[in-house]
């Protein structure tokens, strides 16, 4: 075993994106990448851990459960966020969660995430959305698509699968956009919290009272879940439903439309559509950032990081790493991306990533398809992106289009 380097100083994590490359990894981690994939870094907290950024390092340590995804035993590697230990995972985080809890709770769920399952969602994905297209065009050129398409679509996707009216949305989608803030006060991440509970605990009772055919119905009436654990579950889906395929929806039609070729070849191939979503998952990577912390000494690369050392996995510059994927920068959605980390490793790999599949390879070619001349209606650097948050992408995304 060795350690890194003596001479080599700690690092602290790399947040600041180029001007001009919204797409791109901040700079800084393709340097670390290149020099040391596995790199000592300073935390805001001062605690001395380590920051991953090279491919294999990054899946060995997201896929060895020797790492905890605790959070009371994490450091925070964002600065300006939460001081001082962080506490233990709300009930029904699985996130925060190691085995036994983590697996208990994922058994109950797996069987409803199948890919099967999420295939047969594919033609009331394909309804919505449609729907949805229908309705930009009566509005007529110019939008945001992000609030008239990007985050519609998930939002009533995840409302259909959990049972959760659609008209109760905009109570919920404030309190999962404080949660997703890498910046917010930890008193208003706690009030977002709370509310997102508050909600969930009603429609909960509600689920008891009268099971329907819906996923929190199901595990109402099958499951031995507590209501704190059904309560907490509920919005622990509702919230990661939410965010994350809304962001790559838009964020995916950002690149599309700043490339092009790439946006022409999937709008002439609707058959490209489910390798073209992998390539968009690997090259945006809009959840971005992970940390584990070692349960024992564990040798990664060559390396022994400590028990209590934390440990920060970069899996926006993991999906760059070139010694995984051939010229990483660029886009090419005729690239087999396999083997990429958009949707995490390990135990913790997403466990919507089937659902998110269906809805992308649906969203965005009919978009492309119905709107030929779709363009950016503002300059691209002007697009607001989203750099403080837990997931990535824009804020807003202003479009327009030729009409006939």
């Amino acid at each position: 075993m060795q350690h890194e380097p003596t001479h080599a100083a700690p690092v602290t994590l790399p947040t600041g994106r180029a001007a001009g490359c919204p797409f791109d990894p901040p700079a800084g981690l393709a340097q670390l990448r290149e020099e040391r994939p596995l790199a000592r870094m300073t935390y805001p907290d001062g605690h001395v851990g380590w920051l991953a950024t090279g491919h294999a390092a990054v899946r060995f340590v997201l896929g060895d459960p020797r790492f905890s995804s605790r959070y009371e035993l994490m450091h925070y590697p964002f600065p300006g966020g939460p001081e001082g230990p962080l506490p233990p995972a709300p009930v029904g985080d699985m996130t925060g969660m190691d085995a036994p809890e983590h697996t208990r709770l994922r058994r109950l769920l797996m069987g409803r995430f199948t890919v099967r399952r999420m295939r047969q969602l594919t033609d009331w994905v394909r309804e919505i959305t449609a729907e949805h297209l229908d309705a930009l065009e009566r509005r007529g050129p110019g939008t945001d698509l992000v609030e008239a398409y990007a985050r519609p679509i998930p939002a009533l996707v995840i409302c259909e699968l959990l049972g959760v009216p659609y008209a109760d949305r905009g109570r919920f989608q404030d309190h999962a956009h404080t949660l997703m803030s890498m910046e917010a006060a930890p008193e208003d991440r706690h009030a977002a919290m709370n509310g997102l509970l508050e909600y969930m605990a009603e429609l909960v009772a509600a689920k008891r009272a009268a099971p329907c055919d819906d996923l929190l119905g199901d595990l109402a009436r099958e499951s031995d879940l507590t209501d704190e654990e059904l309560v907490g579950l509920g919005g622990f889906l509702l919230a990661a439903g939410l965010d994350t395929t809304a962001n790559m929806i838009a964020h995916g039609t950002f690149a599309l439309l700043s490339n092009p070729a790439q946006a022409e070849a999937l709008r002439d191939d609707p058959e490209l559509a489910p390798q073209a979503v992998e390539e968009l998952m690997r090259y945006l990577t809009v959840a971005h950032t992970s940390v584990r912390t070692a349960l024992e000494d564990v040798e990664v690369g060559g390396q022994v990081v400590r028990a209590g050392e934390s440990v920060t996995v970069s899996l926006e510059a993991a999906n760059r790493d070139p010694e995984r994927f051939p010229d990483p920068d660029v886009l090419d959605l005729h690239r087999r991306a396999t083997g990429h980390l958009g949707f995490g490793h390990g135990i913790h790999q997403c466990l919507g990533q089937q659902l998110a599949r269906v809805e992308l390879a649906v969203a965005l070619p009919a978009l492309l398809t119905r709107f030929p001349a779709l363009r950016l209606d503002t300059p691209a650097d002007e697009v607001p992106l989203r750099t403080g948050m837990n997931i990535y992408g824009v804020h807003r995304l202003p479009v327009t289009w030729d009409e006939d």
